[in-house]
């Protein structure tokens, strides 16, 4: 993704939409004692709880996302 200078000027609520339908983001988490691997819309919705990392950036992958991992 290229910012243009136009990218500077966005408002709260295009910034929030940006890169929605272009990537997801993977962050570890623990889910009933269990490590787990959430998958979040890039404006934070949680989209879905997986208990492995790959197959949490097969499941972005396949809906033609980018993943992105958290930390």
């Amino acid at each position: 993704m290229i910012l243009t200078p136009s990218a500077v000027s966005l408002s709260s609520r295009n910034f929030a939409t940006l890169g929605l339908e272009e990537i997801a983001y993977v962050k570890p988490t623990v889910e009933n004692t269990k490590q787990s691997y959430a998958i979040h819309a890039a404006d934070g919705t949680r989209l879905a709880v997986v208990e492995d990392r790959l197959v949490a950036v097969a499941m972005i992958r396949r809906h033609d996302l980018e993943p992105i991992s958290l930390h």
